[in-house]
């Protein structure tokens, strides 16, 4: 009994001994092939590269620092790029703002913008397309679904040359800008100043004293009136009833 014993030990031992070098060999043969050997080779590449990048920045703080940063700019601008449901969104709320005034007061420029645009949405004809960090929307003359042979056939479609004649928008970091732009002062109306001078046209805004003093006035008006302003108040009103009564009497003393 022993002996079997002695014997399956002694089996086992020669099973496992023999199964090891097996395995390291195929193992090795893996590492030999061409797969191995290329995915060594990128792994030793990419383990290189970043010890040089991570040399280059000790050495170089400033160069990388600019690198960094611009790199970062621009993976900014590109996720923050403005897609075509913002542009429509942005415009349906400009749009919004102008219907809440009067025709009167709106600003002729603004208003005729974004009526155009709005236009060119309702007919289809306005088109967006995305160059990376920015985007571009521009009019096409047909609406995509319509089905006329100079809408569907891809020959008559707007060449490259005219897209800047055709641009609407420039969209950057989140921003419309020339919506924007056009947006400013939707709330002032210019032609209802065209008949004053032209030194009243244009006004500047209040300075940091003016500002002040205004508001200190304001506050003042909400007081209630003390004693020494009513007394004030009276001498004056006392005042300008005597010398209109002493013009009244040197009147009537003038001979004829």
């Amino acid at each position: 009994m022993s002996s079997f014993r002695a014997a399956r030990r002694m089996f086992c031992a020669a099973a496992e001994t023999a199964a090891t070098p097996a395995a390291g060999s195929r193992w090795q043969r893996l590492k030999q092939s061409k797969a191995g050997v290329w995915f060594r080779s990128l792994a030793s590449d990419y383990k290189e590269a970043c010890r040089e990048m991570v040399v280059g920045a000790w050495e170089r703080p400033i160069k990388a620092s600019v690198y960094g940063t611009l790199v970062g700019g621009a993976l900014a601008c590109f996720y923050s790029k403005p897609d075509k449901s913002s542009f429509e969104a942005a415009l349906l709320e400009r749009s919004n703002k102008l219907g809440l005034l009067s025709p009167w007061i709106r600003n002729a420029t603004s208003d005729g913008h974004v009526q155009s645009l709005i236009k060119l949405r309702n007919e289809g004809r306005l088109h967006h397309i995305s160059l990376g960090l920015i985007s571009l929307a521009y009019r096409a003359d047909f609406d995509p679904d319509v089905a006329l042979y100079e809408a569907q056939c891809s020959n008559l479609s707007v060449p490259w040359r005219e897209l800047p004649q055709r641009m609407l928008d420039v969209g950057f970091f989140g921003y419309w800008w020339i919506l924007d732009s056009k947006m400013k002062d939707y709330d002032v109306n210019e032609d209802e100043f065209k008949h004053l001078p032209e030194h009243m046209q244009h006004t500047s805004p209040p300075g940091i004293q003016e500002v002040e003093r205004i508001e200190k006035l304001h506050k003042e008006s909400w007081l209630p009136p003390t004693v020494e302003e009513e007394e004030t108040e009276r001498k004056e009103m006392d005042r300008k009833e005597e010398t209109i009564s002493e013009k009244s009497q040197t009147k009537e003393q003038t001979p004829a």
